[in-house]
């Protein structure tokens, strides 16, 4: 997991476009999509529904090819699939009829490499999956298939891991309990991590920065450093600063839907009579 060269970032996406061609007509997904992501970080994107933040993702994983534009790795085009970047998704995506030992193993299987099981046992170890290895995926709860997820990604040893809504299916106590989960893994790795979500607190929660896209076709609209220390106590993410960048991000993404539609000569009334 190398931190890669400092004054390149980890992870640089330039002028990224991506164009669906479909039955209906061509759908601009990414329009000259710009954003660096430096080593060691946590960087969350964010923005409304259909904006392209999994096709960015899937970009960035190599999974999708753009249209034009670039992501670079380390200064270094992406091209396909690279063995320096993990992906965990939205859901799980474990092979039912393999136990969770099999599952962990399945992506060296297919690389022909041998797996490193002390490493391996660590992030089982450090995601609470001790004694869990010969349990089949319909023995799991969500949160914990989510683990091996995570388990699995990380057992590669990747330089980056993105991660595109993992826990968005998942109640609210144990998305908490993830989200602590991430960051924990996250000072221990100091892992350069890209988190898609749809929770400006979640965001807010894990990342260093946060960039917010625009509306489809998407672009980096504007990014937000989130300065708060490391870890994020429940008494750091109460206080009235947080409230207000969640706020702020908020009104970045929904703010032309909600401002009222007036003409500009009574703007000045409606300011001044809200409570």
């Amino acid at each position: 997991m190398n931190a890669g060269n400092a004054t390149t970032p980890k992870l640089g996406v330039q002028a990224a476009t991506k164009i669906y061609h479909t039955a209906s007509g061509d759908l601009l997904a990414l329009d000259r999509c710009s954003l660096d992501v430096p080593a060691n970080e946590i960087v969350s994107i964010v923005g409304p529904s259909g904006c392209g933040k999994t096709t960015l993702l899937w970009s960035m994983s190599g999974l999708h090819r753009l249209t034009s534009g670039a992501i670079l790795l380390d200064g270094r085009e992406i091209t396909g699939p690279h063995p320096d970047i993990g992906i965990v998704f939205q859901e799980a995506n474990l092979l039912p009829w393999r136990n969770l030992d099999a599952n962990i193993r399945f992506p060296f299987e297919i690389k022909g490499e041998k797996p490193d099981r002390a490493w391996i046992a660590h992030l089982l170890h450090r995601v609470g999956l001790d004694g869990f290895g010969g349990k089949f995926p319909r023995e799991l709860s969500g949160g914990m298939q989510q683990r091996a997820a995570i388990v699995r990604a990380l057992s590669l040893k990747p330089s980056v891991l993105l991660m595109d809504e993992p826990f968005g299916s998942l109640d609210s106590f144990t998305r908490e309990e993830m989200n602590r989960l991430v960051e924990e893994i996250w000072l221990d790795t100091k892992t350069t991590i890209v988190f898609i979500t749809h929770s400006i607190e979640e965001a807010i929660f894990l990342s260093d920065r946060v960039a917010v896209l625009s509306a489809r076709p998407g672009r980096v609209a504007k990014e937000y450093r989130v300065p708060f220390p490391r870890p994020r106590s429940l008494e750091i993410m109460a206080t009235k600063e947080v409230f207000d960048l969640t706020n702020t991000i908020k009104m970045d993404i929904v703010g032309d839907r909600v401002r009222p539609k007036t003409p500009d000569h009574h703007a000045a009334e409606i300011v001044r009579i809200r409570p």
